[in-house]
Parts: C-alpha cells; sequence; structure tokens
C-alpha cells in the first residue's frame, strides 16, 4: 500500500508517462525554476527580518551620517572661501 491506496508500482508508471509526455530536459528545467522560485521566496522572507533589524540600526547610521555629511559640507565651505 503506498500514498492514498496507490501502489509504488502504479507511481512508478505515472513517472514513466510525465517523463515520456515532458521529457527529461523539460522537467529538469521546470525542476530547477521551482527550486529558485523556492529559494527567492525564502530570500524575501529572510530579507524581511533583516529590513527590520537594518530599520533599527539603521537610523543610529543615518543620524551619524548626517552629522558627517554636515562636517563635510562644512570643510568645503570653509575650503572654497580659502580659495576666493
Amino acid at each position: 500500500m503506498g500514498f492514498g491506496g496507490i501502489s509504488i508500482w502504479q507511481l512508478l508508471i505515472i513517472l514513466l508517462i510525465v517523463v515520456m509526455l515532458f521529457g527529461t530536459k523539460k522537467l529538469r528545467g521546470m525542476g530547477s525554476d521551482l527550486g529558485s522560485a523556492v529559494k527567492g521566496f525564502k530570500k524575501a522572507l529572510g530579507s524581511d527580518d533583516e529590513k527590520d533589524n537594518a530599520k533599527d540600526s539603521g537610523k543610529a547610521e543615518l543620524k551619524a551620517g548626517s552629522v558627517e555629511q554636515r562636517n563635510l559640507e562644512s570643510d568645503l565651505e570653509k575650503s572654497r572661501h580659502k580659495q576666493s
């Protein structure tokens, strides 16, 4: 007894028919497409978690970055005045 009343031999016959209908290249391509879709889905789920964590740390980096930018801008203004 196999899955839901289907024996192993019946599953092998179904597999053989599917391979004969679609061919191994097309089945391999569909398998790789399915695998990459699952990988992309997992990556998207993981990136949502990373984005939440990055938002918290990004706020501190943004503040530090804006301070650096203001310092650079003031240095640039000073150098322009010296050249004039």
